[in-house]
């Protein structure tokens, strides 16, 4: 027996390697855009690598501190512990305006990612039955994601950041009767005061990453439990490459409709260059992206001023649509239900996300199956579904257009109370006409695939078969009797 072999027999002893190889030999679907979960779980470890050396320099306080770093429109001053250490691990620790960059940017990604994902596995039906609990975690790390981006938002606690971040103290104190507990608990009382950022970190770097990597480890739980979903098979029989065995292409077959095995490339090797490929294709763009391309910059907004708003107050890409709504709800929405006022800020950052979020939640409970699906639908065999998918984008890309309502008005030279009408209307009316749109054009494409069309010979023949004797009509009679009469001759 080799040395090498003695080694794996003594870890097997103890490990049960043979198991840990049985899921090795897991299938994995070839399929490209299957990997944008992975590109969102590597972001996520990107993030907790970069945030752990940002807290090594980070102080979460706004007690005042003596500023002597490299910043010279602030040497002397005094600013707020928070404010003056992002300030020093920006310009004064080496890499620090890198790692900050960087962990911006894949803050980013993690979300873009998971939207993406999202998308892809609505659009492809992978939600459906039994799969209903894993799109209920998804949907989770996505708001959790939302809220980790949100709370990171206010650490830097510059002018902008803080007046940001008191929008959402506003949102959270808008909601009826739990309003007010609310922002105590999580802003620490009245924004801002010496709480609220401790508080915001606590959440940053501790209560939402536990709950994220809890999220993940149910979501990759499950998937490994209920395996891929996988796109129709082209043939009546394709090569296994995902038994528990391990089988060369082309030794065993499987028919096409069967969905008890999954055709793809294995865990290991296969499946883990694929991932090492795509990690370290994360790591090369989000490290082109810290490198070129700059991020808030606290220094030209100096630190935060309770007298003094900001020209533009703008939130990241993925709280636009949220923003949109309190940009175009006009005031007048407001109600009172005896002594409980319902705003318009409620209506526009509490309701209506919390509706949309709940459409999500339940969609595969709408769109359910009575039998277990393990293929991916052709979104362009689904009207309903795809009108249903493109309509929800559409909505919140005019909410996202309404958030930026300010510079739409400014950029066609008028006021924002001008625009915001047409932006409601859109709101409303824009996901309504793209449904008609998605399903009147994939109807119309199926009905038109499924109508046989008539072989050109039967047609030839239909048209030039002879009349019975008796039913025959006698042929026109011409100027010149004596001109022949043709009859066509059958095919």
């Amino acid at each position: 027996m080799s040395r090498s072999q003695r080694v794996y027999d003594w870890f097997d002893d103890r490990l049960d390697l043979d198991e840990a190889e049985a899921f090795l030999g897991k299938a994995f679907p070839a399929e490209d855009s299957f990997l944008l979960g992975e590109v969102a779980l590597f972001s996520f470890g990107m993030l907790v690598l970069t945030g752990i050396f940002l807290g090594f320099f980070y102080e979460p306080s706004t007690t005042e501190m003596t500023y002597e770093g490299s910043v010279a429109q602030f040497q002397g001053d005094s600013l707020p512990a928070a404010f003056g250490s992002v300030l020093q691990l920006t310009y004064d620790v080496p890499f620090g305006m890198f790692i900050r960059r960087f962990h911006h940017w894949a803050a980013h990604l993690f979300v873009a990612s998971i939207g993406l994902h999202m998308l892809r596995v609505f659009f492809h039906g992978a939600y459906r039955k039994p799969r209903e609990i894993n799109w209920v975690v998804g949907t989770t790390l996505a708001i959790l994601a939302m809220g980790a981006a949100y709370t990171g938002y206010a650490l830097p606690f510059d002018e902008f950041a803080s007046t940001a971040t008191g929008i959402g103290y506003n949102i959270a104190g808008s909601i009826p009767i739990l309003g007010d507990p609310i922002a105590a608990i999580v802003f620490g009382g009245d924004f801002p005061s010496s709480a609220t950022i401790p508080r915001l970190y606590f959440l940053h770097v501790f209560i939402i990453p536990v709950l994220i990597a809890v999220g993940l480890a149910v979501h990759m739980g499950l998937l490994v439990r209920q395996k891929h979903t996988e796109s129709q098979r082209e043939s009546g029989v394709e090569p296994v490459t995902g038994s528990s065995t391990q089988v060369s292409e082309g030794r065993e077959t499987v028919d096409a409709e069967d969905d008890s095995v999954v055709v793809g490339l294995p865990a290991f090797p296969n499946q883990a260059a694929v991932s090492a490929v795509v990690f370290f294709l994360t790591l090369a763009t989000l490290s082109l992206l810290a490198g070129f391309l700059p991020v808030h910059n606290i220094a030209e907004y100096g630190p935060n001023n309770p007298a003094g708003t900001p020209a533009l107050i703008m939130p990241d890409w993925f709280f636009m649509w949220l923003y949109g709504f309190l940009k175009v709800l006009p005031s007048s929405l407001g109600f009172h239900l005896g002594p409980i006022e319902i705003s318009a800020e409620f209506l526009g950052g509490v309701a209506l996300p919390s509706l949309v979020f709940l459409a999500v939640f339940a969609w595969p409970f709408i769109d359910r199956r009575r039998e277990s699906v393990h293929f991916t639908a052709d979104p362009f065999e689904r009207p309903v579904q795809t009108g249903v998918g493109v309509a929800g984008v559409v909505f919140i890309m005019i909410a996202s257009i309404a958030g930026m309502n300010n510079l739409l008005a400014e950029a066609i030279g008028t006021s924002t109370g001008v625009v915001n009408l047409p932006l409601l209307l859109a709101m409303i009316l824009g996901p309504i006409a793209a449904f008609g749109i998605v399903h009147w054009t994939i109807t119309r494409e199926r009905a038109a695939a499924d109508t046989p069309e008539q072989p050109d010979d039967e047609a030839d023949q239909a048209s030039s078969s002879q009349p019975d004797d008796d039913t025959a009509e006698s042929p026109p009679e011409s100027d010149n009797m004596t001109d022949p009469v043709e009859v066509p001759e059958d095919e």
